[in-house]
């Protein structure tokens, strides 16, 4: 499945459950995560969506350690099947 579908997916599993998915573009900072994760009673989610066998470039490294360094979740999901883990984590036990 492309990265695209599957960005499609999360943003209509996400609106399922109450949600929003949106959209980060961020000009003069590329490699920033595809999208910010808001759902009812949780955190904030940063997620990076990748194909199946998807890798992560070296500045999305860079991007995703400073928004950890700064305390947020981030997420790297891959494929539906991480979407779908990612959302029945968020439904058990939070983020």
């Amino acid at each position: 499945m492309r990265e695209k579908e599957i960005e499609k997916y999360l943003v209509s599993e996400v609106r399922k459950r109450g949600g929003r998915a949106y959209k980060w573009v961020s000009p003069g900072n590329a490699g920033v995560p595809d999208r910010i994760v808001i759902l009812p009673g949780m955190p904030v989610v940063f997620a990076e969506l990748k194909s199946e066998r998807g890798r992560l470039t070296e500045l999305q490294k860079v991007q995703i350690g400073r928004l950890k360094e700064l305390g947020q979740e981030v997420r790297v999901l891959y494929g539906r099947e991480g979407v779908e883990k990612f959302l029945e984590r968020c439904g058990k036990d939070g983020i």
